[in-house]
C-alpha cells in the first residue's frame, strides 16, 4: 500500500514539474485546518509533507489563516505556536481579515504564479484549487499526508495548451509568408542570369575540358574487370617417361663413330713377369 502511494505521488509531481514549472524545494501554503491536523497528530511538519511529495519543501501561510486559528479559541493554542513556528508567511495584501479560504484562493490567482502546493482539510476550498490549472492540492489523513488526484479540468488544460503549442502563431506565420517571398524572388533573378549566359557556359566547359586534358585529370575514375586467364601452358604439360642415361651416351657415341657395336669394349692389360724372378716379360 505505501509503494503504490509513493508511486502515485510522483507520477503526480513529474505531471507538475513537466507541464508547469514546478521545482524543488517545493512551496506547500497551508490553511489553519492542515496545521491543526498536523499538530493533533503529533507530525512534524517538515518530515511529514516532504516525505509525501519524496523532495525538500518550503512551508507557507498566511497571517489571516493564522489570525482564523486564534480566533477559534485556547483549544487551538498549540496550532497557532506551530504556525508561528514553523511555517513563513506568504505574501497578503488584505488590510482587513478575510478567512483563510478567501485568503487563498486570492493568493493563487487565475494561474498559480508561485506555484504553491494547497494542504488543507477543507473540502470546499480543495475543490476551489482543482479548478484552477497548475494548483496541486493535499490533505491529511491520520497519521500520513496525500495529493489528491489530477482533476479533469487540469487534464484538458495540458492537452489544449499542447495543441496551441504545435500550432503557429500570427507572427509566426508572417515571417513564414516574408521568407517565403523572398526565396522566390532570389529563384527568379537566378533563373533570368541563367538565360543569359546560356552562350558563354559552352566555352566555359570546353575550357574546364582542355586544361583537364593538360593537367591529365579524369572526369571519372575507371575501374578495369579482371578477367579469367588462360592456365599456366606447362602445368597443362604431359609428364615424359623417363630414358636410361647409359644407352642414350652409348648411342650418342656410337653415332659419333659411324659403328655400331652391341657390347662395350674391354681394355686388355699385359701381364707381368714374376717378380721374384727378376726376369722381364715377353710380349707376343
Amino acid at each position: 500500500m505505501r509503494f503504490t502511494k509513493q508511486k502515485r505521488h510522483r507520477k503526480i509531481v513529474r505531471f507538475y514539474t513537466a507541464c508547469f514549472g514546478f521545482r524543488e524545494p517545493f512551496k506547500v501554503l497551508c490553511d489553519g485546518t492542515f496545521i491543526h491536523h498536523l499538530s493533533n497528530n503529533n507530525l512534524i511538519p517538515d518530515k511529514s509533507v516532504s516525505s509525501a511529495l519524496a523532495a525538500p519543501v518550503h512551508l507557507f501561510t498566511t497571517k489571516c489563516a493564522i489570525a482564523e486559528l486564534e480566533s477559534l479559541g485556547r483549544s487551538y493554542g498549540g496550532s497557532v505556536n506551530s504556525a508561528r513556528r514553523d511555517f513563513r508567511l506568504a505574501k497578503c495584501e488584505h488590510d482587513q481579515i478575510v478567512s483563510a479560504y478567501d485568503c487563498i484562493v486570492e493568493t493563487i490567482g487565475d494561474n498559480n504564479p508561485e506555484h504553491f502546493f494547497v494542504a488543507s482539510q477543507d473540502v470546499k476550498l480543495r475543490k476551489q484549487c482543482q479548478k484552477v490549472p497548475g494548483v496541486p492540492v493535499m490533505y491529511g489523513l491520520r497519521n500520513a499526508v496525500y495529493l489528491d488526484q489530477l482533476s479533469s479540468s487540469q487534464r484538458e488544460y495540458v492537452k489544449a495548451s499542447e495543441e496551441e503549442r504545435l500550432r503557429m502563431t500570427e507572427s509566426e506565420y508572417k515571417l513564414l509568408q516574408k521568407r517565403v517571398k523572398k526565396i522566390s524572388n532570389s529563384e527568379i533573378d537566378s533563373s533570368e542570369e541563367g538565360n543569359g549566359d546560356e552562350i558563354s557556359e559552352p566555352r566555359a566547359l570546353d575550357n574546364r575540358k582542355a586544361s583537364k586534358r593538360g593537367l591529365e585529370i579524369k572526369d571519372k575514375a575507371k575501374f578495369k574487370l579482371k578477367k579469367a586467364k588462360a592456365p599456366n601452358p606447362l602445368s597443362c604439360k604431359k609428364k615424359s617417361k623417363p630414358s636410361n642415361p647409359a644407352s642414350n651416351s652409348g648411342k650418342k657415341e656410337n653415332a659419333g663413330n659411324g659403328a655400331t657395336r652391341t657390347r662395350p669394349r674391354k681394355r686388355k692389360r699385359s701381364h707381368k713377369a714374376q717378380t721374384s724372378s727378376g726376369t722381364p716379360a715377353t710380349s707376343n
